[in-house]
């Protein structure tokens, strides 16, 4: 793979300097790699919460966004919620097409490919006989996930699709979402 950046180090929003530095830091302090990632909930009504996003490990301590965002989840009125904010499952697609749109981006850069235009549309199903534990053969979640990308840039349409499928492969929502990851959960309940 050749790797080319513009003069001022950044193509496509992306600083392919920091991109190229980080890659060299990583492979010689493979320890600086291990992140840790993390997200508060506070339940306000019904099934209306609220995530606050702000504090992660990383680079061998803590660190902090700019900001803390926070993240409004419900139910739209038709499954009993306030619509106060997007549902969580609409959460995990919207996870996995951030996480392949930023992939595209930074090895498109790293490729020298300037791109133009990218969106894309990700679409799951899911059967809510499951989740209301009405058949118990229904799994609870998604049984199918679809993404759909339009990529326009200054490359033949096989290099954006290779560039898509590079962003597929590295991409850590999609391997969550296809490999599975062990879930604990610890109650204290007072």
């Amino acid at each position: 793979m050749t790797i080319t950046e513009s003069t001022n180090g950044v193509r496509n929003g992306v600083d392919t300097t920091t991109l190229f530095a980080t890659l060299d830091a990583v492979k010689a302090t493979p320890a600086a790699a291990q992140f840790k990632f993390r997200a508060s909930n506070r339940w306000m009504s019904g099934t209306h919460s609220q995530s606050t996003i702000h504090g992660f490990f990383g680079v061998g301590e803590e660190r902090a966004h700019e900001q803390a965002m926070t993240l409004d989840v419900d139910h739209p009125k038709v499954l009993v919620g306030t619509d106060e904010g997007p549902t969580p499952v609409e959460y995990l697609l919207h996870a996995l097409a951030g996480c392949l749109t930023a992939g595209l981006a930074n090895i498109a850069a790293a490729r020298g490919v300037e791109l133009t235009e990218v969106t894309s549309i990700v679409e799951g199903d899911i059967d809510l006989n499951g989740i209301l534990g009405l058949n118990p053969d229904v799994r609870n979640g998604f049984s199918a996930i679809r993404v759909s990308f339009d990529v326009k840039g200054d490359a033949p349409a096989e290099k954006l699709a290779a560039i898509v499928e590079q962003s597929r492969a590295r991409s850590a929502v999609f391997d969550v979402l296809t490999n599975g990851v062990p879930v604990s959960i610890e109650v204290n309940a007072g």
